[in-house]
């Protein structure tokens, strides 16, 4: 994952509304719960669907061609302004897919905000949250937590710029390395998987602004986290080749 090394850079600041970086517990600890993080998810990748019922629980084949071709549908849809890194993206994103078609059981949302921790132990008891829960590729997963290094706190809860080494959180590349160590696949996150992730979160959080323009909002701060369509969309932008 040596292509984050330009990509992950600082954005402008926008709303926080999560924290992944785990307060109110010990460096150790934190260090503990981020590796359980990553072996949780690689231990749901390598669950067989077909010996837990799920065998026919969505298309496991063409996963991010379907991806990208709803969310690009979904700007059309929930647009509030031009952006020209979501028309890049959209651009080339379908011509960026891997070709590998790696498929297992995907979460759809699977983040430090829908995992529950032991009360005294460091490591994951559950997963919650599973109505974007589909037959799909696992570097959705992967990407889609791994957002969290290519954020900043403010924006939903990034560590981008904290001192990892000091708060005893993981490098991206040490998290994907325990992820990798537990898996039993051999699909590997690439820059298009990360462009992604961001491309789909932007595109949620452009609903959620739209809404917010339409006055139909549930949350009060629905503007505010709106905002950040336009900061993942250039977080994404960064994972375009030049």
């Amino acid at each position: 994952v040596s292509f984050l090394a330009e990509a992950a850079k600082p954005t402008p600041e926008a709303t926080a509304a999560e924290d992944c970086a785990l307060p109110g517990v010990s460096s150790d600890e934190r260090a503990a719960m981020m590796h359980d993080v990553a072996q949780t998810l690689a231990k749901l990748h390598s669950v067989t669907p077909q010996a837990v019922g799920l065998g026919d629980f969505g298309r496991p084949h063409g996963y991010f061609a379907r991806q990208v071709k709803r969310w690009s549908e979904q700007w059309q849809q929930v647009r509030t302004r031009e952006d020209a890194n979501i028309e890049a993206l959209i651009r080339w994103l379908p011509g960026a897919i891997p070709p590998d078609e790696t498929a297992s059981i995907v979460h759809g949302d699977f983040r430090i905000g829908n995992l529950m921790f032991h009360p005294v132990e460091p490591r994951v008891i559950a997963i919650l949250d599973w109505e974007l829960c589909t037959l799909g590729h696992p570097m959705a997963d992967l990407a889609h937590c791994a957002m969290a290094w290519c954020s900043k706190p403010e924006e939903y809860g990034g560590v981008l710029g904290l001192n990892l080494e000091a708060l005893g959180l993981p490098t991206l590349e040490a998290f994907v390395a325990d992820y990798e160590a537990g898996a039993t696949h051999q699909a590997r996150l690439q820059a298009f998987h990360m462009a992604f992730a961001m491309f789909r979160w932007s595109m949620i959080f452009e609903g959620i602004a739209a809404r917010a323009k339409a006055g139909s909002a549930a949350a009060s701060n629905a503007e505010q986290v709106g905002q950040l369509a336009a900061v993942f969309a250039a977080q994404a932008a960064r994972f375009i080749p030049a």
